[in-house]
Formats: C-alpha cells, sequence, structure tokens
C-alpha cells in the first residue's frame, strides 16, 4: 500500500458538523396519555433503518445464501415482500459488468418502493469489476467510483448525512452483505446483532495506532475522536497489536493482518477494521480478510477489494461512525455514512444491529419511559394538548444528556409532544424530567 499525494480533505469534522447526528428523533415523539385502563398509543421513533426498509437478497443458486436468507428472515422479521430471490454465479470472486448489470436490474425490479437498503445474503462474490459489490448494488456499476491508481474517487452523498431513507432522500440503497466462513458462522453473526439491540453496552472504542505508517493514516484524527466523544463512550488511544481485551465495542487499525484476534472479546454490535489493501478480498485476499474480525466476534467489518492506496477518504472515519452509531444508527448506516469515497469497499456484518436506539418501554408500573442514546446534549419542550389536532401550550422542558437516558413520560389525560430547543432555552434550568404543572 503505497501513499497518495498529501490529501487535506480527511479531517475530523467540528463541533457543528457533529450536531447533525440530532437526527430525527424528535420528529414523531409524541405520546397521547390515556386513562389508567387503557393502552397509551406510542408512535414509531423514526431514527433509524427497520426490516421493513430492508430487501433481503437470496441467491437460489447458492445453498449458503438459501439458508442464511431463511435464518435472517426469521430473526429479523423481514417481510415477506422484502425477500428478493435471484439466480446468478455463486462460484467467482467478482462478477462481469455486464452479468451485474442485469442482475441488478432484476433485484430493482423486484424491489419495493418503500425500501431503502439492502442485506444480501452471501460471501461470494464480493467484487464487480473494481468496485465493492455492495457498492455496486447501492449505486450502479461505474468506473468513477474506484480510479486507478491513488487519485480520488466518485464521493458518497450518504457521507456523514443526516438521512435515515437513503432511497427517498438520495436515491441509493447502500447495502451490506451477510457473509462469513461458514452457514454456522453467519447464523452466529446474526444472532449477535439481534442480541445487541437497546442494550446500550458498556464497552470501549478502541483506536490503535501501529509502526506500519502507510497503513496508519487514521491515527492523525484519534485525538479529536477522543476529545469530541470521550464523554459518551470510553475511548482508548493504545499502540500496536491488540493486548487482551473484553470490553471491544469498536477497534480501528492499520495493519495488513492483525495478530491476537482471539485475545479479544466484543460485544454485541462491536464493529472492527483495518486499514490495508485488500482486506475486501473476504475468501482469496493475500493480507487479512475482513472475515477474520467476524469470526473473531466483531459484528460488522469493511474492507477494499482492489488496490485504494492508504487515501483515509477509502475507510472508515472512527469519529463519524461512533458518532452515529452511539445516536441511534444501524450498523448499516453508521458504517456507510463513515466511508466518503466508498466505491471500492465491501461492508459485511448484521445489518440491523442497533445496540444504541430509542425505544419506548413500560415499567412495572404501567407507566411509560423514553430509553434512548444521543452523542451530544439534546433539549426539547414539552408541550399538552386536548388532542392531537391542538391547541398545545407549553408545560415544561426536557434534556437528553450525552449517553444512555431513561426519561419517565408524564401522566395525563391529552397528548405530549416534544419539540427540539436549538439553541437551549436560556431561561429555567434544564431537566431530565417534565415538571409539574
Amino acid at each position: 500500500m503505497s501513499p497518495p499525494a498529501e490529501d487535506k480533505t480527511f479531517t475530523m469534522p467540528a463541533d457543528p458538523m457533529l450536531v447533525s447526528i440530532r437526527r430525527c428523533l424528535y420528529l414523531l415523539l409524541v405520546l397521547l396519555a390515556l386513562p389508567a385502563w387503557a393502552t397509551p398509543f406510542l408512535p414509531t421513533l423514526p431514527q433509524a433503518l427497520g426490516p421493513e426498509q430492508v430487501a433481503l437478497v437470496i441467491n437460489e443458486n447458492d445453498p449458503a445464501s438459501v439458508a442464511v436468507g431463511a435464518y435472517y428472515q426469521e430473526r429479523r422479521d423481514i417481510p415477506a415482500g422484502n425477500v428478493i430471490r435471484v439466480r446468478f454465479r455463486a462460484d467467482v470472486s467478482a462478477l462481469g459488468q455486464d452479468e451485474f448489470a442485469r442482475l441488478r436490474a432484476e433485484v430493482e425490479r423486484q424491489t419495493p418502493a418503500h425500501v431503502q437498503a439492502y442485506a444480501l445474503a452471501w460471501t461470494r462474490p464480493y467484487r464487480v469489476g473494481c468496485m465493492g459489490i455492495t457498492s455496486a448494488f447501492a449505486f450502479g456499476y461505474d468506473p468513477a467510483w474506484c480510479a486507478a491508481g491513488c487519485g480520488p474517487t466518485r464521493a458518497s452523498p450518504y457521507f456523514n448525512s443526516d438521512s435515515i431513507a437513503p432511497w427517498d432522500d438520495l436515491h441509493m440503497r447502500p447495502a451490506m452483505l451477510l457473509a462469513g466462513r461458514s452457514v454456522a458462522e453467519v447464523k452466529t453473526l446474526i444472532d449477535r446483532g439481534v442480541a445487541a439491540d437497546h442494550t446500550y453496552p458498556a464497552g470501549t472504542a478502541y483506536l490503535v495506532s501501529t509502526a506500519d505508517k502507510a497503513r496508519n493514516v487514521r491515527a492523525v484524527i484519534y485525538p479529536a475522536v477522543a476529545r469530541l466523544l470521550g464523554g459518551v463512550v470510553t475511548i482508548a488511544e493504545v499502540d500496536a497489536a491488540p493486548e487482551p481485551r473484553d470490553d471491544v465495542l469498536a477497534l480501528f487499525t492499520g495493519q495488513a493482518k492483525v495478530a491476537g484476534l482471539d485475545r479479544l472479546g466484543f460485544r454485541p454490535g462491536a464493529a472492527a477494521d483495518h486499514l490495508t489493501s485488500t482486506g475486501g478480498q473476504l475468501t482469496d485476499s493475500k493480507q487479512m480478510s475482513v472475515l477474520e474480525w467476524l469470526s473473531a466476534g466483531a459484528t460488522a467489518s469493511y474492507g477494499t477489494v482492489t488496490e485504494p492506496c492508504n487515501r483515509p477518504q477509502k475507510f472508515p472515519n472512527p469519529g463519524v461512525f461512533l458518532a452515529h452509531y452511539l445516536g441511534g444508527a444501524t450498523l448499516l448506516e453508521a458504517y456507510w455514512k463513515s466511508v466518503a469515497w466508498p466505491g471500492q469497499g465491501v461492508f459485511v456484518g448484521e445489518p440491523l444491529a442497533r445496540p444504541y436506539g430509542a425505544r419506548w418501554h413500560e415499567d412495572a408500573k404501567g407507566g411509560w419511559e423514553l430509553q434512548a442514546y444521543t452523542a451530544l446534549p439534546q433539549h426539547y419542550r414539552v408541550s399538552e394538548a386536548p388532542s392531537v389536532v391542538g391547541p398545545y401550550r407549553p408545560v415544561g422542558r426536557l434534556t437528553l444528556k450525552p449517553g444512555a437516558n431513561r426519561i419517565p413520560m408524564p401522566e395525563g389525560k391529552g397528548v405530549w409532544r416534544l419539540s427540539p430547543e436549538l439553541p437551549p432555552a436560556a431561561a429555567g434550568p434544564a431537566s431530565s424530567t417534565v415538571p409539574p404543572e
């Protein structure tokens, strides 16, 4: 892996850009509180992709794909109308451009209009020409996404975006491979992803510096990541190969091969990758395949399928990944949004894993609380109305602090609405509960 000419575009976003991850938590955050004998109406929190927005693509020429697809549909409750069955070669690492064009056209023909992303249930093929197959499904095959040599490629409009509906907003469907060295390994991977949901796991994001200077280019942003997000999650800047750990939430490093993966204990939902040339060549890389991370216990990884040089834009930005993931995004969304130039890469893992997703929770007394995680403080105004059509009157304020939040919702007989305060109101102390009238 040789270095490109100097490029100064890959920098950790400043604080205002991270503010954009205050994405859509508030959009439908409305609670209808009815008398005690009735069941409250709790609208869906549109914070991330769900099973109904993901199409599962199965290669019926590949028995492993059929088995993995059936298991994933069951575990994630993928609607039957979102399951797409096609036939293509499963004994090659790369598809030709013409064959892929026919395959993608057939997949798009079967894709419901509301679908925003793809889960691809196979390990091979992982490449189309010079593109990773997940990017080829997202954008279509075009050499502009995988420029020769060390030059820049086309930039992803999804990078660090606020979109929770990439097809509707950007006319692209990001994809992730449900891949592994065996059907049993992929099923275990899927189980890890499902087990991760709404767990708000404690643990550490490891930012690993190495002596391999050509592959250590992401280390320059590690201090900024720690400064901006260290108050939300434990971040450890460490050197060299992994030592025994049992709390890995994320791990980013730069090496052709990473020793000691058997000494790492990954939390369900963890992501890990190594910046090198051909980690995305899943089954025949001369370096370390990203499948090794999944075999070791990670729930997702990313690697390139053709020589990217060491352009950091072609690899995940740890700060952008963590900001979106901690803000409640799925693995698919957070990983895709962390790569500025993803054309040569392939995303693998369990797409819908979402450890930090917001949800409503009913307590033992029948009351309701909002459980949410955020990377930055979020302030809301609370209003009350006799019905959803209003009129609303302000009754208090609420703050979500960085990290995990458990917010009791007030009892009442009307409609309660939360709306964001940007910037935070200057008058009156913020609180984690709604004050009484």
